[in-house]
Parts: C-alpha cells; structure tokens; sequence
C-alpha cells in the first residue's frame, strides 16, 4: 500500500512511472464488428417501416457505450467495425473483417445468408445471428460458431400461442404467404398450436403476384379484395398471419370477412422488442438510444446491442480479452446477461438459442409478455418458447 502510494504522488508530481506501470495502464481492446447484408427488395408495406441508414448500427453504438463503462474500469476498451454489405459482397466482407483478426462477428441478414457466413467463418469466429430467424438454422442447419441472439420462428409463435389460449382463442384461421420464410413461419404456428392446445380450422395462402403495393389507390384495393379473400372460413377466434415476406398482413385488420382480431405478423405481433417498452428499467435505456440515434429502437438495433452486450459481459466478468476465453464462456451454463426484459438471458447448449422473453405488442403498447405464468418447465419457463431439448434436431 505504501509503494502504491509514493508511486500516485510522483505521477501526480508529473515525474515519468516505470515503463511497465505506463503499459498496464493501456487498456486491452477487444474487437468485434456489425456485418449488416442489405438484400434490395421491395419496399415495406408502410413508409413508416423503410429502414434508416444506421439500422443495427444505431444499437450497435449503444452497446459499445455501455460496454466502455464497465470496460474503462476492466482495463479493457471496445470496439465494433460496421460494414455494410451486399449478398454478393458479405462473403469477401467476412473474410476481410476475420483477416484483421476480429474474432466476433453480429450479422444481419436473412436465413441463407447467415448460414454460408456461418460455414465461411468456421472456426475462425463466432457468428452472433442478430436478425435470421428460421428455425432450420437452430435445427438441422445449425452450427457450433453460431450464437442466436434473435428469436427464431418458433419462439415467437409459442409466445403468441400461449397469450391466445389463455385468452380461450384457441380456433385459428391461419394465412400464409407464399415465400419459403412464410412457409416456416407458417410451420411455427401449427407446431405452436398442437403444443398448446389450439386447432387450425384452415390454412390459406395468399399468393405474391407482385406488383406494386403501395399506391394512392392501395387502400380501395385493399378494401374490396381482403374481405373476399378471407371470406367463408370455418368459426374462428383469430386470424393469424404469417407473412415473414412483408406482402399482405398489414392489409388484414379491420379488413377481414368475420370480424375477428389478427395476430401474428400484423395486429398483436410478438417482438423481441417495441420502442413502447418501459419495464424493467428499459425507458431510461430507450431515452438513451433514442439520444443516441435521434429515433426509436427497432428489432434490429436491439438485437445488434444485444449480441454486443454478451462480448461486453463476457469480457468484464472473465477479465479476459482472450476471444477462446470469452467464447466458451459465453457457450457455458455460468453465462447469463441482462436484456431489459425481467430475467436473466441464456444461450441453451442444444442450439445456442439465446433464451428471452417474447413481447406482444400493438402498435403503441405492449399487451403481454410470453411466457405465461401458467406454462411451466422443469428447467425454465423461458424453454416453454421454442425448440426444447427433447424436441431439438441440432447435432453440433
């Protein structure tokens, strides 16, 4: 304590510390970096769905704030290189992000994409899937370098599933779209249904003709052929939409045959996020991000800053920069980080699924949070949403 001391007052003196007290107290940087593959396709339905130019990014920043304030303490600094690529250009991307020795990678990109990253990086990085949500890349596609930090398909429709059958909704009219990313959806929810004990009375599919979607006269359109399309279905209690594809849900509420709510991709939509959140100390985290970014946290901006939090926690509770030391650590059962939503999140070792709470939202609310209280595990109520153990076809 006493060297300690005498050594504080001769910096403090402004005379010059021993070389190796000047190199301890250069932080350690732990790098990372934000891969988002922007695939050019049809604009969203609503204008107030295009995405802004730092989407992901914006989370991305925000993690990298929160951890550089745990981190200054640590020794340690982070860092996070955002690159903005194409489907055509992620690959070379990847490989130039994993030659300058970054070692964790948050992608943003669909089904496929994530999945030849995934094989591309191999053993030379962890790939944090922060937006692909098929459950095939949890399942029979699934890979030992990947984290999910996004829900997967059958996350969100178990959540769904069990806020409708304690609400006694239990018959469904289910549409689906006609994109393989519908398809899977589509499956989540009778997957969901024959878990919970709901029924499909029928299953339809809306067809993508093309053609525009978004016109003065869009809403008359819309106005005659919805009600036509949904029209002489078996009794039901909710219509479910699973249009991952972003073409026809939208047009669904207030526009159906029967008058019956929409769940799903439109109406009550189960999120991992919602700019309304305000529980569990999450307003004073929107406040910050929305100072941040000067807009309101989407899905995507969560899930970036989700993704970097685990690299932050790890690193702050190994006190290791050691990529090898934080990815097993990350991949055991003593790993936990905190995402505003009530509990600890996990990573299940069946398929490195990040377990979490799944949000029920309006457009301006949320409504309820999944798991229901009254669904119980053996191990954890958050293993009630999505692919449990037993049910897993990962094999690492």
């Amino acid at each position: 304590m006493f060297q300690r001391i005498i050594i504080l007052l001769a910096g403090l003196a402004g005379f010059a510390l021993p070389a190796v007290a000047q190199q301890a107290a250069e932080p350690v940087l732990i790098r990372s970096a934000v891969l988002r593959v922007d695939n050019p396709g049809l604009p969203p339905i609503s204008r107030l769905e295009l995405p802004t130019e730092d989407l992901g990014f914006a989370g991305a920043r925000l993690a990298i704030e929160d951890n550089d304030t745990t981190g200054r303490f640590m020794g340690q600094d982070f860092e996070a290189v955002e690159v903005a690529a194409t489907p055509e250009t992620a690959a070379a991307e990847l490989d130039k992000l994993i030659g300058e020795g970054i070692q964790f990678v948050v992608v943003l990109a669909d089904d496929p994409t994530t999945l030849a990253l995934a094989d591309q990086a191999g053993d030379r990085a962890l790939i944090l899937n922060a937006l692909a949500r098929g459950d095939n890349l949890r399942g029979a596609d699934c890979r030992f370098n990947t984290v999910h930090v996004a829900p997967s398909h059958a996350m969100i429709a178990d959540g769904l599933a069990q806020f409708l059958v304690w609400k006694q909704w239990q018959n469904w009219f289910l549409i689906k779209g006609s994109h393989p990313q519908d398809e899977d959806l589509a499956q989540a929810f009778q997957r969901a249904a024959t878990k919970f004990g709901a029924k499909i009375v029928e299953e339809r599919v809306y067809e993508d003709t093309g053609g525009a979607r978004r016109t003065d006269s869009g809403h008359v359109q819309v106005q005659k052929q919805m009600p036509v399309f949904t029209q002489r279905a078996p009794e039901h209690d909710a219509v479910i939409a699973a249009d991952e594809a972003d073409i026809f849900a939208a047009y669904l509420p207030y526009q159906t045959w029967d008058p019956r709510p929409v769940a799903g991709s439109a109406g009550l939509v189960p999120r991992s996020w919602h700019p309304a959140m305000e529980a569990w100390g999450a307003t004073q985290f929107q406040n910050r991000f929305e100072k941040l970014a000067g807009r309101q946290m989407r899905e995507a901006d969560y899930q970036a800053w989700l993704a970097l939090r685990i690299i932050g926690e790890a690193a702050t509770r190994q006190q290791s920069a050691d990529p090898a030391v934080l990815k097993e650590f990350i991949l055991s059962p003593d790993f936990d980080v905190a995402g505003f939503k009530g509990q600890k999140l996990t990573v299940r070792d069946w398929d490195h699924q990040l377990r979490q709470p799944i949000l029920l939202t309006t457009g301006l609310l949320m409504a309820s949070v999944s798991p229901q209280d009254q669904f119980l595990h053996q191990t954890s109520a958050l293993d009630t949403l999505g692919i449990d153990r037993p049910e897993t076809e990962c094999s690492f």
